[in-house]
């Protein structure tokens, strides 16, 4: 992985939030590739249950500033940092004040999903995209994981398809086992496409659930990650018609080598 870089984009990450499949995986497949001589970058979304003291998160005047236009409003982005200290990696956190603030991740008290969790995604994929425009920096893998995550295949393809610093881009998404049930706001796909996304782009997104956002992701990506053992069915037969390099499911404890085999020879080619 000498001198190449990859932007990891993701829903969760150890040890901002409690440790699963998502944050667990966010946090080991970065830590490999900075250990064998690789560039990264890690965005995640600075969720309110998040304790900024404590992980000693700070603004980045240079970054914040500027408005994202999300069904039709303006959308403050503001850009937060900070460090794990044992891997001497740096984590850029993607917030507003609307969105970001409350003191949860993806659902209320009672476990019912937020209604605006539409809006968050789409916020947080173009935050991710401006943000690393401003940087400069020009990935050559984007590696996706966890739904909150899932639009921004479709926003760089799409949206941002005439943006020169991700031309040579190459997308990897990790697909996980279902992590919600029902389905976020019905008037996604339509939020959607008022940023002059094709209606056809986003059919899928008519029903919004967990498994139509994995198939917008994994049909704008160029190679695929099984990263549980348990996968939806319907997940698994789409990703089985795609002529695209997937890799299987692999225990966390072996994934190193077939992760860097992966990206040298299905990803990088």
């Amino acid at each position: 992985m000498n001198g190449k870089k990859i932007l990891f984009v993701s829903s969760e990450l150890v040890p901002y939030l409690p440790e699963n499949e998502v944050s667990l995986m966010s946090y080991e497949a970065p830590r490999m590739v900075n250990s064998n001589g690789g560039q990264i970058r890690i965005f995640m979304p600075r969720y309110g249950n998040i304790n900024e003291r404590r992980h000693q998160l700070h603004e980045v005047i240079r970054l914040s500033g500027m408005n994202l236009v999300i069904n039709d409003m303006d959308m403050p982005l503001i850009i937060k940092v900070a460090s794990i200290p044992r891997e001497r990696i740096q984590v850029y956190f993607i917030d507003n004040e609307e969105y970001f603030k409350r003191k949860a991740t993806f659902t209320d008290e009672n476990g019912v999903l937020f209604p605006d969790n539409d809006e968050r995604a789409i916020f947080f994929a173009k935050g991710v995209v401006e943000t690393v425009k401003k940087l400069n920096w020009s990935p050559d893998i984007i590696h996706v994981h966890g739904w909150m995550a899932s639009m921004l295949p479709l926003y760089l393809r799409e949206y941002y398809s005439d943006e020169p610093l991700f031309a040579d881009s190459r997308i990897v998404t990790s697909v996980y086992g279902r992590s919600f049930d029902g389905t976020l706001n019905e008037a996604m796909a339509q939020k959607i496409t008022f940023d002059n996304i094709p209606t056809d782009r986003v059919a899928a997104l008519d029903q919004p659930t967990y498994n139509n956002l994995l198939k917008v992701a994994i049909d704008y990506s160029d190679a695929v990650i099984l990263a549980a053992e348990e996968i939806p069915a319907e997940l698994r037969e789409h990703i089985a018609k795609l002529e695209k390099p997937v890799l299987p499911y692999v225990p966390i404890q072996e994934f190193e080598e077939a992760y860097m085999n992966f990206y040298n020879t299905e990803v990088l080619t």
